[in-house]
């Protein structure tokens, strides 16, 4: 039997650069859980709908405390992870999960071979009242980022994002330039239902 091409996901979450910053979040922020509307299912809680089970095995990695995120504690527990992963993984990080990774693999060896790395409306150094890094902030990019094994490298943005603007992407693409960079004109910070350009480039080496 064929192994199965293995995906995992880093979700995006929230950071903070100071603890009083995290409290006037937690009291400004609004409650979205709470509105009475038909609620999306967005793309990454669905790779199964779009992926071949027989042939892929996706693993979403539910990083600690994402509402009041600590990059030390997102390396700690990714790396209880990496003995699980195996080569010719296909990773992919959206948000603050892609930032995470970049960060990661400039200062790791993650010492497997990454078929694709998929970096999803990811920050690279913006501080501002909607996204802030704290401890996810990059001092040096790429630095030892091309020590590790990395095949292909796309980048996803949207030029509605107003979370994270397009030319946060354009400084990765930048410091990449092997990479492919995919842009949008109206996917906001890719929080949709699908996300069909990210799923036909994982499959069509499979």
């Amino acid at each position: 039997m064929n192994k199965k091409q293995q995906v995992i996901h880093i979700g995006g979450g929230e950071a903070f650069n100071s603890y009083e910053n995290y409290i006037n979040y937690l009291k400004t922020v609004p409650l979205w859980h709470m509105q009475k509307q038909d609620r999306l299912i967005s793309w990454y809680k669905r790779y199964n709908d779009f992926l071949d089970e027989d042939k892929f095995e996706c693993i979403k990695i539910p990083m600690p405390n994402d509402r009041n995120a600590q990059y030390t504690e997102w390396k700690i527990w990714f790396e209880r992870h990496i003995s699980y992963l195996e080569d010719n993984i296909i990773m992919v990080g959206h948000s603050l999960g892609g930032i995470f990774l970049a960060k990661f693999l400039s200062e790791n060896n993650l010492n497997i071979d990454i078929k694709q790395l998929h970096l999803v409306a990811a920050p690279y150094q913006i501080e501002n009242e909607k996204e802030q890094l704290a401890g996810f902030r990059i001092t040096e990019f790429p630095k030892n980022f091309f020590e590790n094994t990395i095949n292909e490298i796309h980048i996803y943005h949207s030029k509605d994002d107003t979370i994270v603007p397009i030319s946060e992407s354009e400084k990765y693409h930048n410091q990449l330039p092997h990479s492919e960079f995919h842009i949008f004109e109206d996917r906001f910070h890719f929080l949709g239902e699908t996300f069909p350009e990210l799923f036909e480039n994982i499959k069509y080496k499979i």
